[in-house]
């Protein structure tokens, strides 16, 4: 990679250097490649660069697309700087960025698809000590494009379509492609992936693609698919089948809630699929360091246990749960302290309401500081059992033991009084709706949970009576994604 990045930087140089010169260079990447996709180590080198890329959407943009504008959000003690989100006031001026250098585009989403395109381009001309490396290596690419493009897809629409490495520089820019003929290559990715992945184990760390991790992604590409774009049945099917796949998988709900997220427990046994964060491996703070407690904004008369449990104070609490989020929880419900803390203060009178924080996702401390790099996690296995769930019931079967699996951990020896029962179709519909959100709340999955159960202008109190305004489902595209795009196209509505 720095023989990459060595050739770019000389290239960049000259071009300063030299603009009052005719240039005739061959296109970068044909440079580059002169000397480098030349060994196995160079493949491997680059996948490792493609998950590096992963990262740096996964600090704040993953979260961002898929849980800013639910229900799950709302204000904080400190300033309202992500109002926009959870009110449901973008527009293409103000959805670009939350703060300076913190882009919402999807340019991060391109560089990771180029990426993929570059080692599905080049991997196949080089020679491996064995056949299943190269495959693996092409399994990953396969299906960090098709996440790349259903992550966009659900939150753009219809895309630019992009299946290989940008070599000319005279034929960058192109329009959109239909979301149909998008979601045909998301599937077309799965399948390939599918047919390379050798077996049903992890990687090392489970933060990389797995054929296990690919099929809850299967899944959930069939389930929106059945849902949001006619699929019926057959999507419902072939959904179902993945996820029952699964199974044969090393995996396990783990018997505690908390251990879940436990730092020192990352990549246990309900993982599937995590986006890594460590300590002196990389300085990225996640977006959880924006709705957790900070010394400025925390009120008098506080309870010793709440202090305990918080400190160290870390980040700024700009946002934080939902009135929604926080009565979503009975009091028998195990995972309420886990998710989130309640924050009272007390002027003598008694003790009065003030705020709630993120306590999921609370990072490390390390010589007394707190850090927040817990993994982002993009599958576990709570999440493959409520998606078996939501299939079996579209296609009326009875979801009833998925559902009491994932509550018998909630409830643990309460759980007697909580058992589900199967009703109808859309009753049952509610309830795993319902369950989704107090199992995976934070996890950035809320509010492509309800635009894809059909829900969010039910259910958002910032959408609700503007079902007219069907274009809100998707997202704006930034003013400065269409000024360097001239081919795109605003989403109609914005």
């Amino acid at each position: 990679m720095k023989k990459h990045l060595t050739i770019l930087v000389f290239i960049a140089g000259m071009i300063n250097f030299s603009c009052k010169k005719e240039l005739n260079l061959a296109p970068v990447s044909q440079i580059s490649n002169a000397s480098f996709w030349k060994s196995e180590s160079d493949a491997q080198g680059a996948m490792n660069g493609m998950y590096t890329i992963l990262r740096n959407e996964a600090v704040n943009n993953l979260f961002l697309w898929g849980e800013g504008r639910s229900d799950a959000m709302g204000q904080n003690a400190g300033a309202a700087v992500f109002q926009n989100w959870y009110e449901n006031l973008l527009t293409a001026d103000n959805s670009g960025a939350i703060f300076s250098g913190s882009p919402t585009t999807w340019a991060g989403m391109y560089n990771l698809i180029h990426h993929a395109n570059l080692l599905l381009k080049y991997v196949p001309g080089i020679s491996f000590g064995s056949e299943a490396k190269k495959n693996n290596i092409l399994a990953h690419a396969h299906a960090m494009r098709a996440f790349a493009y259903f992550t966009m897809s659900k939150t753009w629409g219809a895309l630019p379509l992009v299946t290989e490495p940008t070599s000319d520089l005279s034929n960058i820019q192109r329009e959109r492609s239909s979301v149909g003929d998008v979601f045909s290559k998301i599937k077309s990715d799965i399948s390939e992936a599918e047919s390379l992945f050798a077996d049903m184990n992890f990687q090392d760390g489970r933060d990389m693609w797995s054929l296990p991790s690919l099929l809850a992604l299967k899944a959930d590409v069939y389930l929106w698919t059945g849902k949001r774009m006619n699929g019926g049945d057959a999507d419902f099917n072939t959904a179902l089948t993945a996820l029952n796949r699964i199974g044969d998988a090393d995996l396990q709900l783990l018997p505690s809630f908390g251990d879940i997220f436990n730092y020192t427990n990352k990549n246990n046994k309900e993982i599937l699929m995590a986006v890594t964060f460590k300590y002196e491996e990389t300085t990225a703070s996640t977006i959880y360091s924006w709705v957790y407690a900070s010394d400025v904004f925390m009120p008098a008369g506080v309870d010793q246990a709440t202090l305990d449990y918080i400190r160290p104070y870390a980040g700024v609490p700009f946002w934080g749960p939902s009135e929604i989020a926080r009565n979503k929880f009975d009091a028998d419900d195990k995972r309420k302290k886990e998710t989130l803390t309640e924050i009272y203060g007390n002027d003598g009178s008694g003790p009065v309401f003030h705020s709630s924080i993120v306590t999921k996702f609370n990072g490390t401390i390390v010589s007394g500081q707190r850090y927040f790099l817990d993994n982002f996690i993009l599958y576990r296995y709570a999440d493959v059992i409520l998606m078996k769930a939501e299939a079996k019931n579209a296609l009326n079967q009875n979801p009833s033991s998925e559902i009491n699996q994932v509550r018998q951990r909630a409830y643990g020896d309460q759980f007697s009084g909580h058992e589900f029962t199967s009703s109808t179709k859309d009753a049952n519909d509610a309830e795993i709706l319902d369950e989704r959100f107090r199992e995976l709340m934070f996890e950035g999955k809320r509010w492509w949970d309800l635009v894809r159960f059909g829900k969010a202008f039910d259910l958002v109190p910032s959408l609700n009576g503007r079902e007219g305004d069907g274009h809100l489902l998707l997202f704006p595209i930034p003013t400065s994604t269409l000024s360097l795009e001239p081919l795109v196209s605003q989403n109609t509505g914005y």
